[in-house]
């Protein structure tokens, strides 16, 4: 059986990447900017286009967006750019332009978000006390009790030591819920750059990062 392998425009093989590795490449080593949509109501050339529409035929034929200084005496990709427009369009239900801030930050500093891996809450003091002896818990008055002492009812202060969870399980849950939204908008970035067909140097493949890795 013969595997035919999508070739460049050029005649030249394609690069198989997945859709990170494909993002740190446009963000990180070609420097793509991420240029978001303009409001709703306004079109970009004043045809009735969006924005995103407009960056997206640029891209393909291969243009430079205009208007940034960071294409000053460089050059962008056109892959790169496709890259750039699809993160840009992110839709709102995925966390619009929010999202694509991140997806763009993140892949130009080749990060994964951070879900807190092997981080588990402890029970510890909420304020502690530093003195010759060491570092102790601070305690705080709750209370007074009569007690009988060398024959003597005397009244003692009752003594607790304030003690909170750190860090919180919220705060694991809301890291972890954050990494499942990037994961979300990848898939999202994924399947548009496949279903556009634009890219000329690049193949995306199905490779994706883990799911819920705290669950491996």
């Amino acid at each position: 059986m013969t595997i035919h392998r999508p070739i460049s425009r050029a005649g030249r093989q394609k690069r198989a990447l997945g859709v990170q590795a494909i993002l740190e490449w446009a963000f990180r080593v070609e420097k793509a900017q991420l240029e978001l949509p303009a409001p709703e109501d306004v079109s970009e050339e004043g045809f009735g286009f969006g924005f995103e529409y407009v960056l997206l035929q640029r891209a393909a034929l291969g243009c430079k967006v205009d208007g940034g200084q960071h294409k000053m005496g460089s050059y962008t990709l056109a892959d790169a750019e496709v890259v750039a427009a699809t993160v840009a369009s992110m839709p709102n239900a995925l966390g619009g332009k929010r999202m694509a801030i991140s997806i763009a930050e993140l892949a130009r500093s080749g990060l994964t978000p951070d879900w807190m891996p092997g981080v588990v809450p402890r029970c510890v003091p909420v304020e502690t006390r530093s003195n010759q002896h060491g570092e102790r818990a601070s305690t705080i008055v709750v209370g007074t009790e009569r007690v009988l002492s060398r024959g003597k009812w005397r009244r003692v202060e009752v003594l607790a030591c304030p003690v909170t969870w750190r860090p919180h399980p919220e705060q694991i849950t809301f890291a972890r819920r954050c990494y499942e939204e990037w994961w979300l908008a990848l898939d999202w970035v994924r399947d548009g750059l496949v279903a556009g067909g634009m890219l000329r140097e690049m193949e995306v493949t199905s490779a994706m990062p883990k799911v819920r890795p705290w669950k491996h």
